[in-house]
């Protein structure tokens, strides 16, 4: 059996339980109680999350847990020291220990994240840095696992690990079932969601929606305005005019971060070349690619692919 602590404090944001959903489904999946769950902290009792209601815990005391995973509040607040002492006891006594998006300061505090790499919500990245530059920040992941330490990006990447520890503990086709009922990737692909092109793009109208989505189904032809305004069925000028006031872009550069994006997915998925992935995704040749991702990631895809396979 697996036993989970998951430690929260005043104003913890509970988008963290969703997390657990993942280890309630395992159990569900294989039919027995493979995953029992704790809620803990300080001093136990009732604790107030940001939402506005409270939960039952218990206090942080001798009980050992295989995994502990500790919350994430709506912002950055100084743990306090009974805190920090049941995260460097957690390291000593538990099998692994996770934070998902702010919880990363928390364990950054304590020392834990000395020297190893982690992640946390893109807008806190530079500050996790910043504060704290022993760490070896990564920014634009979902989750990473450096030894026993697990941490993840937004809260709702909290998901992506807790179906990466059901897929390590119980196997991938179960880790499959789990996400299949949650309606969930099994492994996202691509780094955090928050500077997806696609969720950058918010077409207000009906007609630049059409064209962004001529765009996604035709990256391996030329997209050339004409093409995406008569997708829209607006004039060129016109098309360009209302495109650039509903996103914020020009369509040329829309359209370049949705093939970039695209073949990153693609490089993640670790199945093509790169001379497979920039014909698909409409770069036509490498060297086009190559400089599409320096202006973007400022990185070139090769790296790009290394990092993710790391992190895998």
């Amino acid at each position: 059996m697996h036993t989970i602590g998951f430690v929260v404090f005043p104003d913890f944001q509970v988008m963290g339980f969703a997390a657990l959903t993942a280890f309630e489904i395992a159990n569900l999946t294989v039919n027995e109680p493979v995953y029992t769950i704790s809620l803990l902290s300080e001093t136990g009792g009732m604790v107030r999350a940001s939402a506005g209601f409270n939960v039952e815990t218990e206090p942080f005391g001798k009980s050992t847990f295989d995994t502990v995973i500790f919350g994430a509040g709506t912002s950055l607040q100084p743990a306090t020291p009974g805190l920090l002492d049941f995260v460097q006891k957690s390291t000593q006594r538990s099998r692994r220990i996770a934070a998902p998006c702010l919880g990363a300061f928390t364990l950054a505090e304590a020392g834990i994240l000395d020297d190893r790499r982690a992640t946390t919500h893109w807008a806190f990245a530079r500050e996790l840095h910043n504060r704290f530059p022993r760490v070896k920040v990564e920014e634009d992941r979902i989750f990473i696992i450096d030894g026993p330490v697990w941490t993840s990006a937004g809260m709702t990447a909290g998901i992506d690990l807790a179906l990466a520890m059901v897929e390590k503990d119980l196997g991938a086709e179960v880790a499959r079932t789990v996400a299949r009922k949650l309606v969930v990737y099994h492994r996202r692909a691509g780094g955090q969601s928050q500077f997806s092109a696609l969720l950058e793009l918010d077409p207000k109208s009906d007609r630049i929606q059409k064209a962004v989505d001529f765009a996604k189904q035709n990256l391996k032809t030329d997209l050339s305005v004409e093409d995406l305004a008569d997708a829209a069925n607006l004039s060129p000028r016109q098309f360009s005019r209302a495109f650039r006031a509903e996103t914020g872009q020009s369509p040329a550069k829309a359209v370049e971060n949705l093939r970039v994006e695209t073949a990153r997915l693609l490089m993640e998925q670790g199945r093509l070349s790169m001379d497979m992935i920039a014909n698909e995704t409409g770069f036509a040749d490498r060297e086009r690619m190559r400089r599409a991702f320096l202006r973007a990631f400022g990185q070139p895809p090769q790296a790009m692919r290394r990092i993710s396979r790391l992190s895998a």
